[in-house]
């Protein structure tokens, strides 16, 4: 359908002059119809599977926004609208022939959007795109300052395009980086709980060792009432056992 709205102006423009107005107007439309060309060409389960899946992909991943390809300031009903059309395109039923990829991406794509949905990840998240802005706009400064020094008027940076591309480096790191911090924690605290685990587990086999020899000690109370009756019937005496004697020896006579 776009290509034949486009097709006749771009290609085979009439031979009659525009005026620049209507050729303006004519531009802008044709950048429209091509930017929506644009963004629908990826919206196919192929390239969605692909892009949430192959190498390096978890690392990409670690942005929800990135994931759902939606704006940081994008609202909620927004970011449900993209969930629903991209989830709908990458379902493994939907793509039987690719379905243990299909599930990763469905996988990473359900996670992003439940990131988003909890208020506490939602707010950690727009902490990290803030912090990113300010670390870049900081960056920048001193680049700038450095680029003056050396009598150049502007930074690679100050081009839109590069801008967004270094803001998105600087802000897939920090979510790296955030991510390195809660699987630290996270170890951390399996540590804890292990060498807790090990001390509950210590204590038990001790409780266990101190109830065996209870019930061995109560097992023989009838022997030891018994022995110290016997004992207090002799007198407090033990009875001398008979031991063999030595022979006495006879002292031989002389004549």
């Amino acid at each position: 359908m776009a290509e034949g709205i486009h097709a006749n102006p771009v290609n085979n423009p009439p031979t009659t002059e525009l005026d620049s107005q209507s050729e303006d107007t004519l531009t802008e439309f044709i950048s429209e119809v091509k930017s929506i060309e644009k963004r629908d060409s990826v919206l196919t389960a192929v390239t969605q599977i692909e892009r949430l899946t192959k190498q390096g992909a978890s690392y990409f991943n670690l942005n929800p926004y990135e994931v759902l390809q939606v704006h940081p300031e994008s609202s909620m009903e927004e970011i449900k609208k993209i969930y629903r059309r991209l989830s709908m395109i990458i379902h493994p039923d939907k793509n039987i022939d690719n379905r243990d990829k299909a599930q990763v991406a469905f996988e990473a794509l359900s996670k992003a959007y439940k990131q988003l949905q909890d208020e506490e990840m939602l707010g950690q998240c727009q902490r990290v795109i803030s912090d990113a802005k300010s670390l870049c706009e900081d960056e920048l400064k001193k680049r700038r300052r450095l680029a003056k020094k050396q009598g150049r008027d502007k930074i690679d940076e100050d081009d839109p395009a590069k801008f967004e591309q270094y803001l998105r480096a600087t802000t897939l790191k920090m979510f790296a980086d955030l991510e390195r911090r809660r699987r630290e924690l996270e170890t951390r605290e399996m540590s804890e709980k292990k060498r807790q685990r090990e001390q509950e587990i210590e204590e038990e086999d001790k409780a266990k060792k101190q109830k065996e020899w209870d019930v061995e000690w109560e097992s023989h109370r009838g022997e030891r009432v018994s022995d110290w009756r016997d004992f207090q019937k002799g007198g407090g005496k033990t009875k001398k056992s008979k031991g063999l004697k030595p022979p006495k020896l006879k002292t031989e006579k002389r004549v």
